[in-house]
């Protein structure tokens, strides 16, 4: 490590939060089911063991040192509470294997889930206490949790569901609906822990369904949710959507998040011109290309890239992948992204982060 933080992540974001002094940007690459890595666990210890999760969660943050925590797997924990089949494997991330129901006409037999008893749900709540413990106050720890749009999915077969917003609208609202009270009851269950829920949407990305799609069948069910964790105890949530979404950041910031983070194909400097003085920018180096398969001389070209680009958006800006990072992603590009962020410090000079990648370019 070229150089030791100053301050924990906690310290740092308070001091953030009231424009007093830090020692650099805060940075999260993101690193997700790699922590079994670190830690030296196989992936599927982490579906029925919170301890495992948390330990592999902390184990992660100690070594690299970035600054959140979040307790998520897959993206089909939700749907598999609800009734779906999950396939699991030995060492890599979870798949979905056969969706909740086959046919629409079951779809009354659907039922939210008790976040406190239904598949996977409880072994993440279970993990979010240990991490309570381990992490003490150190750093900030979320409850990661996918969107009731995207859930939808998973309920009925994606092509199946992807198929009914033009034929039959009614029943993707319907399973919207159901979704959104499971998303509801786990927000809850999270927040009473002290985690505030991160909101992950692949599926209203505009790579996948058009702009009016996601107003029509995502954006009320997800102001839905984000009003009742804001109502419930005042928390801001941040929120993921992979994929282009220019075309949705202002109805994203309408709906008064704490921060978005953007995709590697998304513009960072857009994303901030467009909404960076209504909330926090969070992304978007290149999860796959740069951190997976690049060097790190790659990776610290496009982070001080990514520095430039975003360090001064009004509202805030987090140094972060475009999303979760591969399982097998060297630690040395991990490390490099945090080094990269520690040797630019704070207040980000432009000048002297263009002298820095001046030189990595010879």
């Amino acid at each position: 490590m070229m150089k030791r933080d100053s301050m924990t992540p906690a310290e740092r974001g308070a001091a953030i939060a009231n424009g007093m002094e830090v020692d650099r940007l805060p940075c999260n690459p993101n690193v997700a089911n790699g922590v079994a890595r670190v830690y030296g666990c196989k992936i599927s210890e982490f579906n029925h063991n919170p301890k495992a999760l948390a330990e592999a969660q902390v184990a992660a943050y100690r070594k690299f040192g970035y600054d959140s925590l979040r307790i998520f797997t897959d993206l089909f924990t939700w749907a598999e509470a609800m009734g779906a089949t999950v396939a699991h494997h030995d060492d890599s991330t979870a798949d979905l294997e056969k969706p909740a129901i086959s046919r629409i006409e079951d779809i009354d037999k659907l039922r939210p889930a008790d976040p406190y008893r239904d598949g996977r749900l409880p072994v993440h709540l279970d993990a979010m206490k240990y991490v309570r413990e381990l992490a003490k106050d150190e750093i900030k720890c979320s409850a990661g949790i996918v969107g009731p749009f995207t859930n939808a999915f998973f309920l009925l077969g994606v092509n199946d569901t992807m198929k009914l917003i033009h034929k039959d609208p009614e029943v993707v609202h319907k399973l919207c609906s159901i979704s959104l009270e499971t998303c509801k009851a786990y927000a809850k269950a999270a927040l009473d822990i002290g985690f505030g829920p991160t909101i992950s949407e692949p599926m209203s990305s505009s790579t996948v369904v058009s702009p009016k799609a996601f107003r029509e069948f995502s954006l009320p069910y997800l102001k839905e949710l984000v009003d009742f964790i804001k109502d419930y105890d005042g928390t801001k949530v941040t929120m993921h959507i992979c994929g282009q979404t220019e075309k949705i950041w202002k109805d994203v910031a309408d709906l008064g998040i704490g921060g978005i983070s953007i995709d590697n194909v998304a513009s960072l400097e857009d994303c901030k011109l467009a909404i960076g003085h209504r909330t926090k920018i969070m992304g978007n180096v290149d999860p796959s290309g740069i951190m997976y398969l690049g060097t790190p001389r790659d990776v610290r070209i496009k982070t001080l890239e990514s520095i430039l680009h975003g360090y001064d958006s009004p509202k805030g800006y987090v140094v972060m992948s475009g999303c979760s990072l591969p399982v097998e992603t060297p630690f040395e590009n991990i490390q490099m992204m945090m080094d990269t962020v520690r040797e630019v410090g704070y207040p980000v000079c432009p000048e002297r982060v263009e002298g820095m990648l001046a030189d990595c370019r010879k």
